[in-house]
C-alpha cells in the first residue's frame, strides 16, 4: 500500500471516529443514561 493510501485511509478512520462520537452524543441527549445500554445491546445483535 502506498503513503498516500495510507493517510486517506487514516484520515477516514478519523472522520468516522467523529462522526461516531457526535451520533453518540445525540443518543446521549435523547437517551440519558440508558444510552450505552442501547448501544450494547445493539453491538450484541451483531456478534
Amino acid at each position: 500500500m502506498d503513503r498516500q493510501r495510507e493517510m486517506g485511509l487514516a484520515q477516514l478512520i478519523v472522520m468516522i471516529d467523529l462522526f461516531r462520537d457526535e451520533l453518540y452524543e445525540q443518543l446521549l441527549k435523547k437517551e440519558g443514561i440508558r444510552a450505552l445500554e442501547i448501544l450494547r445491546e445493539v453491538q450484541n445483535d451483531y456478534f
